[in-house]
């Protein structure tokens, strides 16, 4: 243990001269309506940045509007009062700015970089689109069309995209993770004005979001003009909770997705596991490192180089308010059948179950990830990312300068303790997506 203390002070070290941020660099308001805001002054370039994380996910719907997270990504850049249809961007881009959006399972985010001079506009924009959002019916169906069209392509081009949806739905049984972020095809020809309007009015309000402003900006001007132009907003009613809990799966689940085009098997398998406030996040975390991160990665070198039975192998663990799913995925080789590559597969996850990870592995990876940890502070985009995440998920942006210390804190016996509880066979839903004549369907 103590070589893996000296290699993480190490990278420590190496990082003191950069101008790493601290907990006492962030300030934050809340606005009478209800509206979070957190500021970090950072003058290393004139820029800012405005992200804005909405808690409107996949989470939040219900069969009927599912889908409607999303739908709103596209619609918010569609007109509202002051600026009409497409003039967000036209009028951020003339300026010096960009911008973008996603949608996730538990958020919508957007992010909006911009020369720091033109911050009052960026307050504008945002202002104009939360409070007065249009909903001209021609826009709204075309882009309903839009999204439609994203479904059915993603669906077709995407053999990931079409297994994991699959995989999802058997693997929550009652959670609203079980549908996919876009939603599903019933419900998108189905919305209607009302649901629009209503969604936007609950999870579009000041109260609903948390806003992250980071670069060249001072904390004073930013209070002032969030109190000019977002005070303003009503808030609404809090939307409603989300109550329900998954089950615990006792046994494992198994689904298969013909498709004649597919060239090679693909499997995913998904395992419960906890939220991210939980204690055992970090281990997940390592573990999913030493599972697929890199060339030496547990199941790159095994399934990829030495045992030559797959193509394509990573594994994932998403950022969640509830307790979520851990994926590993594997394209098979050609001339590898599924029945090979999820054996190849299971070996590597048993070999963890049993006898635990290395030493060296587990360094590799602390080390790997204070060096991304760091990379990804050392600009002001990923310091609005990563401190609005860690507020979103974590429930305080503070969180995230305790992660070299929770990091450092992980022990191999922690890295296998999980893989043994969460890794297990009763607790993984097993998909295969493979052309027809793979099929072991008739299999008794």
């Amino acid at each position: 243990m103590k070589k893996a203390l000296v290699g993480v002070a190490a990278i420590l070290l190496s990082f003191c001269t950069l101008a790493i941020t601290n907990a006492d660099d962030v300030q934050q308001f809340t606005l009478s309506n209800g509206m979070k805001i957190i500021v970090l002054e950072d003058q290393s370039i004139p820029n800012a940045n405005m992200y804005l994380f909405w808690r409107a996910g996949s989470r939040n719907e219900y069969p009927g509007i599912t889908g409607l997270s999303h739908f709103f990504e596209h619609m918010m850049f569609n007109g509202a009062k002051k600026y009409g249809p497409k003039m967000f961007d036209r009028t951020l881009e003339a300026a010096g700015g960009a911008n973008n959006a996603y949608t996730t399972e538990n958020s919508t985010v957007y992010t909006n970089w911009f020369p720091a001079q033109t911050l009052e506009l960026m307050f504008d924009l945002e202002a104009d689109r939360i409070q007065h959002l249009s909903f001209t019916p021609s826009v709204v169906e075309s882009e309903r069309g839009v999204v439609a069209s994203e479904r059915s392509t993603g669906l077709e081009n995407s053999n990931y995209r079409m297994l994991s949806e699959e995989v999802k739905a058997a693997a929550f049984r009652a959670h609203p993770y079980s549908w996919s972020v876009i939603g599903h095809e019933s419900d998108i020809a189905n919305w209607k004005l009302d649901d629009l309007v209503a969604y936007h009015k609950t999870y579009y309000a000041p109260n609903n979001a948390i806003v992250v402003i980071a670069g060249a900006v001072s904390t004073k001007e930013v209070k002032k003009l969030a109190e000019q132009y977002f005070q303003v907003i009503p808030a609404q009613q809090p939307p409603r909770e989300v109550l329900t809990v998954e089950p615990e799966q006792i046994g494992e689940r198994r689904v298969y997705v013909k498709k004649p085009s597919v060239s090679s098997p693909n499997i995913l398998m998904a395992f419960h596991v906890p939220n991210s406030k939980d204690a055992d996040y970090f281990p997940l975390m390592v573990l999913n490192s030493v599972l697929s991160d890199g060339k030496s990665s547990r199941l790159k070198k095994a399934l990829i180089y030495d045992d030559e039975v797959a193509t394509e192998v990573f594994s994932y663990m998403p950022l969640s308010i509830d307790p979520n799913l851990f994926y590993i995925s594997a394209v098979a080789k050609s001339g590898v059948s599924s029945q090979q590559l999820e054996t190849a597969m299971i070996k590597q996850i048993n070999q963890i179950m049993v006898n635990g990870i290395t030493e060296l592995e587990l360094q590799k990876v602390k080390n790997q990830s204070l060096v991304d940890f760091y990379r990804t502070m050392s600009t002001i985009d990923g310091k609005a990312n990563t401190i609005g995440s860690y507020e979103f998920y974590f429930g305080d942006y503070k969180a995230l300068f305790d992660v070299p210390n929770r990091l450092n804190k992980v022990s191999i016996e922690d890295v296998k303790r999980v893989a043994k509880q969460y890794l297990r066979k009763a607790n993984r839903t097993t998909g295969v997506l493979a052309a027809e004549e793979d099929s072991n369907e008739n299999d008794l």
